[in-house]
């Protein structure tokens, strides 16, 4: 039997029975349309993260306080729990002038409510001064950002989120408009910022966005807030940003930073961790890889059980079709063409299957994507490589699924088989 003579039996038993064979195609169905949708979800949480991180800046190096240990009790917090990173470490970081460094910013997050009006809205502060919109690479939507005249002055004046800006000032331009800031348990630490500028919005959500978050100089909490010192009257931040030039050997800049900051704080291991904004992004793709290959996982179970549903049917049109079998025997057909016969049927179900889940699964990928479900915006990116693997996967389920019932048939015999009701 040629093979297009084997399609042409196998689509006129498929069609025959079209209930029967539109269920059992239609785990195939959702096993496809399953590894295109949770691939597509995978790669597009690669992608959100990856942008995140570009979007801090450009060429940027991260220094962060190491965990907090108690030495009397063992008690350790988690990574930046710790209080090693001073302001002083910034300026001696800049001071040292470090080849290919260009900009060195600290900053002190605090959380703390919002007020304008009758509005309020929980917000990051980052106290910071006039380097970090430089280095951090922000646009400005209105009026400016802090200025060294900000710090210099302990100016009481703040620069919004673009987020920040919608919650507290529905109706219009916040610039010149008072917004109260209140920190630690029941707002007992309070103080009146006026606003001078506005971030553009980035769209993102997370720690890594700057939409949920206000600006103040530095200095002014300095002066204003005696618990963010340490017993040596030094002020402590939560981190340190250094940007370097586009050809310049970070690896290097790590090095010499890493000396630094150890010799400073009279220790031979280090009390800070540095990473540069590659090795975050080469640690979130690793994540993001591992996660589109558990997602795939997932999905691929559901085509395994799609494929058993195929077998099945499979063993079951052979018992119901023994006669026909051995008619097909009786007038010179050989133990390959029936083997051909009943594999070209399950091929035709897995690949018919297997058509209409690309469909589904990319049409459900391009729906999602953009939208907000359980206040997360998903993400998807439909890679063709996913299509390709999805359609040659139920192509091999459709072999698998189909060889086991079609060498049973094979081996039946004619005279037996011919004598079967």
């Amino acid at each position: 039997m040629r093979f297009l003579d084997a399609l042409k039996v196998s689509i006129r038993s498929v069609s025959a029975n079209r209930l029967r064979s539109g269920l059992t195609a239609l785990g195939i169905v959702i096993g496809v349309s399953s590894v295109i949708v949770l691939m597509a979800i995978g790669q597009g949480v690669q992608k959100g993260v990856i942008e995140r991180l570009q979007g801090l800046g450009t060429n940027l190096i991260f220094i962060n306080p190491g965990a907090f240990e108690e030495t009397s009790t063992g008690r350790r917090g988690g990574p930046g729990s710790g209080l090693t990173l001073t302001v002083s470490d910034a300026e001696a970081i800049e001071n040292v002038e470090i080849p290919g460094v260009i900009g060195v910013v600290s900053q002190i997050d605090l959380n703390a409510q919002a007020i304008a009006g009758s509005f309020n809205e929980g917000v990051e502060i980052v106290a910071t001064d006039d380097m970090y919109s430089t280095v951090r690479g922000l646009n400005i939507d209105e009026g400016r950002f802090i200025t060294q005249g900000d710090v210099d002055k302990k100016a009481l004046n703040i620069v919004l989120g673009n987020r920040v800006s919608e919650k507290l000032f529905p109706d219009g331009s916040p610039l010149g408009k008072i917004v109260r800031i209140s920190i630690g348990p029941g707002g007992y630490i309070s103080f009146n910022f006026r606003v001078v500028g506005t971030i553009l919005l980035e769209g993102s959500s997370g720690v890594l966005s700057h939409d949920d978050k206000v600006f103040i100089p530095v200095s002014t909490l300095q002066a204003r807030i005696r618990f963010i010192r340490n017993p040596t009257g030094e002020t402590n931040v939560t981190q340190i940003s250094i940007q370097t030039s586009d050809d310049t050997d970070q690896e290097n800049v790590k090095l010499i930073t890493e000396e630094l900051l150890k010799a400073r704080h009279s220790v031979s291991e280090p009390d800070f961790v540095i990473q540069s904004q590659e090795d975050l992004i080469s640690a979130e793709k690793e994540v993001a890889a591992t996660l589109s290959i558990l997602l795939g996982s997932i999905a691929g179970i559901s085509l395994a059980v799609g494929g058993i549903g195929v077998m099945n049917i499979m063993l079951v049109s052979v018992t119901e079709r023994t006669r026909e079998i051995g008619i097909r025997r009786a007038v010179g057909a050989r133990s390959r063409d029936i083997v051909r016969q009943f594999v070209s049927e399950a091929l035709a179900l897995c690949l018919l299957g297997g058509l209409i889940g690309i469909l589904l699964g990319v049409g459900l990928s391009i729906f999602v994507d953009g939208k907000n479900i359980a206040d997360m915006d998903v993400i998807t990116v439909i890679q063709p490589w996913s299509i390709g693997i999805a359609f040659l996967v139920s192509g091999g389920v459709g072999l698998l699924s189909g060889i086991y019932p079609a060498f049973r048939a094979s081996k039946l015999d004619p005279i037996v088989a011919l004598r079967t009701e």
